[in-house]
């Protein structure tokens, strides 16, 4: 298996990330003990959702297979749950590349990837 196991609970894919992805249902006050630094799990995370393994500030990057996969939308704790109510994806985000490149069209329309072609 790549990555690299906290206590089999959890797999952190990349040295880097800053969350790891649970491999079972983790309960509030379970340590992970092999994360360096160890971490306390703050609340419930289901099996599969991502456990932030480093204190995140608003707008700071979450980073998963060692690639940024999306950025903080509150102050997140280390062992807090990440997912859609604290963190948002930075992928696949058509209307960011609109408002950055100032086609607001794009954004506009829900379909930046295909701005302005019709589809």
């Amino acid at each position: 298996m790549k990555g690299e196991l906290l206590n089999e609970r959890a797999l952190v894919m990349a040295p880097e990330d800053t969350v790891a992805t649970a491999l079972a249902d983790l309960d509030a006050g379970e340590r992970l003990d092999d994360a360096d630094p160890s971490v306390t799990v703050a609340e419930e995370v289901p099996f599969g959702h991502k456990v932030a393994l480093a204190d995140l500030d608003v707008g700071e990057t979450v980073r998963k297979y060692g690639e940024v996969i999306g950025e903080a939308t509150e102050p997140i704790a280390a062992g807090e749950w990440v997912h859609t109510h604290n963190c948002e994806s930075t992928r696949g985000r058509g209307d960011r590349a609109a408002a950055a490149t100032g086609d607001g069209a794009a954004a506009a329309d829900g379909d930046a990837g295909h701005a302005g072609d019709g589809r």
